[in-house]
């Protein structure tokens, strides 16, 4: 695909190039008098043109890239000082004598003096120098900057996976955690996690090494695993979710709200006191927007049901999937701990 990108590109640049200097010898043609012969024109346009073009591709081809880029600009200036001496040397003892002698004399009172015409050739010759180094630099600075953005591509693509394997260790240890809590009290329903965690961890495995993935299977993945969580619950703890059955054209990046629903249960179950918790996903449009409320029940020091390594990688992935284009706040009221995610959908 980028090579193929890469031949497009040059092979417009090499059209654009014939189609500019072409445009150029074309222009006298096109505007002539009918008192300026066709040999004016290729005296004082065509072949000034002729020049121009030998000292440009000189430059756009070989000595910029050998003198300027690597900081010989004493040898850049000599080399182009000699090239336009030997050009306008052959243009003045050879070329303007031939149409010279074709042409017929004309007295006039004042003819400026050939040192004069030599200076103002020199001069234009150093036009098409200036014009290619600026086009150069500038063409060099776009790769430049084409190179930044594509190592900035491969880095943010490393820490996206980076991050998104950070969370299927840390999604296995939690969810070990809730089964070892069930082993002694509930036996069977350990049994029956342990099921559903394989399930859970097939999706992990085989489903989520994409950058993206459909929304249903993500929805049914998160399904799976609230009613995973909700067997250790006690009678206390209420769940609620509402999330849709959406088209299957549909795709987020992988493992994007797991962390906001573990979350939820580490924070908002008790074994005392009654609690709810409620996750909500609405998608309209193009956007995606989720909502987790659960009782706030802070957890101690000695708490070590997670490290609150899943949120904090939920930021970094959104800051490099989304920057600047999603909404994530989370805020208590009245006792009430709400987590919203917004983003747009690609």
């Amino acid at each position: 695909m980028n090579s193929t990108k890469y031949f497009y590109n040059k092979y417009l640049i090499i059209l654009l190039h014939i189609g500019v200097w072409g445009l150029l010898f074309i222009s006298p043609y096109l505007f002539i008098s009918g008192q300026t012969s066709l040999s004016n024109i290729t005296e004082h346009s065509w072949i000034p043109l002729l020049f121009y073009i030998i000292i440009f591709y000189l430059n756009y081809l070989l000595l910029i890239k050998k003198f300027i880029f690597t900081k010989k600009i004493f040898l850049f200036i000599l080399i182009n000082i000699i090239v336009i001496g030997l050009f306008v040397w052959i243009k003045h003892e050879y070329i303007l004598k031939m149409f010279v002698d074709n042409r017929p004399k004309f007295s006039h009172p004042i003819r400026p003096s050939r040192s004069f015409f030599i200076y103002i050739d020199s001069l234009s010759m150093i036009i098409p120098i200036a014009f290619v180094v600026a086009l150069k630099i500038g063409e060099r600075w776009l790769k430049t900057e084409a190179e930044k953005k594509e190592i900035e591509n491969i880095k943010l693509h490393s820490e996206l996976e980076h991050l998104k394997y950070q969370i299927q260790p840390h999604f296995f240890f939690n969810s070990l955690n809730n089964i070892y809590s069930l082993v002694d009290i509930a036996p069977e329903k350990a049994k029956e996690t342990l099921h559903s965690l394989s399930k859970l961890m097939r999706y992990l495995l085989y489903e989520s090494n994409s950058d993206k993935v459909q929304l249903n299977k993500e929805i049914d993945f998160m399904n799976k695993y609230i009613e995973l969580m909700k067997l250790r619950l006690t009678d206390k703890t209420h769940v609620h979710s509402f999330l849709p059955k959406v088209d299957n054209s549909i795709t987020v990046p992988p493992l994007l709200f797991i962390s906001i629903i573990e979350n939820a249960f580490k924070h908002g179950v008790s074994a005392t006191q009654e609690s709810e918790i409620d996750f909500q996903m609405e998608v309209n449009k193009n956007v995606i927007r989720f909502v987790s409320k659960n009782k706030n029940f802070p957890k101690t020091n000695s708490d070590k049901s997670g490290s609150g390594i899943g949120m904090e990688n939920l930021n970094k992935r959104l800051d490099l999937l989304y920057p600047n284009e999603y909404i994530y706040t989370s805020k208590i009221i009245q006792d009430q701990y709400i987590v919203i995610l917004e983003f747009k959908l690609n």
